[in-house]
């Protein structure tokens, strides 16, 4: 039963999309199993660029299938333009794309009330995105969500959003002062929608098994990162689901002991998008000089990443919780030139040295990073084709970021196009 999941080691934004399009061709399917059009995936190729919310990126890769698993919640309005995109782009989904009948389903009212809540909520802001994805999540938990499979039944959809959006228009009206949604407007859009949808929902855990049981080899991506997981992210500040390498097996329903490898994705530096605690940011001119050489926007939203060193504690953390059987290192190009870097190894706090990340947020909140400063290399390492060739300073950086983390690296990103990447250890390649 070959499967890999691939998750991000920091808050999100870590280049899975071009390692998870790099490792698709070995792939039979590539599996999305968490999160919603919060994310957002970039994969650059034969000079295009992609950027992919909901759709796994393994849909650029021909003749590979895809599934979007029941612990995703999809957007019918996002998946469509996404749809038209591919399309667009002469890349077929037909037979290729699968969606869960039991993924819960993103409606207006959940945009509009997680745009209101969130500027409600004033200096003490999530930094969401504001698709709606933290309330189709509560719904969900609450009860009252609706599942895709009640979605394509046109009448069991009728009778789920009249009661639904009863409740939401008295909280848009009486809360917010907001007009009510128009019951008639959404059901008849909806419809509409459902009609493009319905040839891709199917029961995938049934087609996820089935797969494993044929030896397929199974490529699972997270979206988000760890840091951003509701359990053990910098809670409040995080996501509405779990990102991490055991969300895989919630939301897709297979087995914890059918996932044979699960490979962290972390940036040789950290960067974080929307509010929250970032012990190491940088706040200078070395943040912005990272942001502009990294291009360090989001994908989703566009808005500038939050730069900083690091952080050997965040990604040792997200390696225990996530059993990483190796790292993929991406963007350490953008360090090139560099006279000195500095690693976190370390958090001082009231005179204490922490040497794991603490979860209490008065502590993270006011914890200065303690840093082991390296020389760096005055040696473009873009485009190059093989490890030997890396600058000596670039090499020994490596090894101190494995011997923090207790990870090997076996994927290393020198670039955004996905042939800007050295394989380290070809094992990563075979998913069993």
């Amino acid at each position: 039963m070959p499967c890999m999941v691939i998750v991000g080691a920091q808050w999100g934004d870590e280049g899975k999309g071009k390692i998870v399009h790099l490792l698709s061709q070995y792939a039979d399917f590539v599996c999305r199993f968490q999160g919603g059009n919060n994310a957002g995936h970039t994969v650059v190729f034969d000079g295009n660029v992609y950027v992919l919310h909901l759709i796994p990126s393994g849909i650029l890769q021909t003749y590979k299938k895809c599934i979007i698993g029941n612990g995703v919640v999809v957007d019918p309005e996002a998946l469509i333009t996404e749809l038209k995109f591919l399309k667009s782009k002469n890349i077929k989904t037909t037979n290729r794309l699968f969606i869960s009948d039991l993924s819960h389903v993103t409606l207006p009212y959940h945009r509009l009330l997680d745009s209101l809540g969130e500027d409600d909520l004033g200096k003490q802001k999530i930094g969401t995105t504001k698709r709606g994805i933290g309330p189709t999540y509560s719904d969900k938990v609450a009860r009252r969500g609706i599942r895709m499979a009640d979605f394509l039944d046109k009448d069991t959809f009728y009778e789920l959003l009249k009661t639904n959006l009863e409740r939401n228009n008295e909280v848009l009206a009486k809360v917010y002062k907001q007009e009510k949604l128009s019951l008639a407007a959404v059901y008849r859009q909806y419809l509409a929608i459902a009609r493009v949808i319905r040839p891709y929902v199917t029961d995938t855990t049934v087609l996820v098994n089935k797969a494993l049981d044929e030896k397929k080899n199974i490529l699972i991506e997270s979206a988000q990162g760890t840091m951003l997981d509701l359990d053990f992210g910098t809670y409040p500040y995080v996501t509405s689901s779990n990102p991490i390498a055991g969300g895989a097996c919630i939301g897709l329903g297979i087995a914890p002991q059918k996932i044979n490898k699960v490979l962290g994705i972390c940036k040789a530096y950290t960067t974080r998008v929307g509010e929250g605690p970032f012990p190491t940011e940088l706040l200078d001119a070395q943040g912005e000089y990272l942001r502009k050489k990294g291009g360090e926007y989001g994908a989703t939203t566009g808005r500038p990443r939050r730069c900083g060193w690091f952080d050997a504690l965040v990604v040792r953390h997200a390696a225990r919780v996530n059993g990483f059987t190796a790292l993929a290192l991406t963007k350490l190009d953008v360090l090139d030139g560099l006279d000195k870097i500095k690693i976190c190894t370390g958090y001082r706090y009231k005179g204490k040295l922490l040497t794991e990340f603490p979860h209490n947020r008065s502590v993270l909140a006011n914890a200065r990073p303690v840093y082991r400063e390296v020389p760096g290399w005055k040696e473009s390492t873009t485009r190059l084709k093989n490890y030997s060739e890396l600058p000596v300073n670039a090499k020994r950086y490596m090894k101190e970021l494995e011997k923090l983390v207790g990870v090997k690296i076996a994927i290393l990103s020198l670039g955004k196009d996905k042939y800007e990447t050295i394989v380290l250890d070809h094992n990563i390649t075979k998913f069993s």
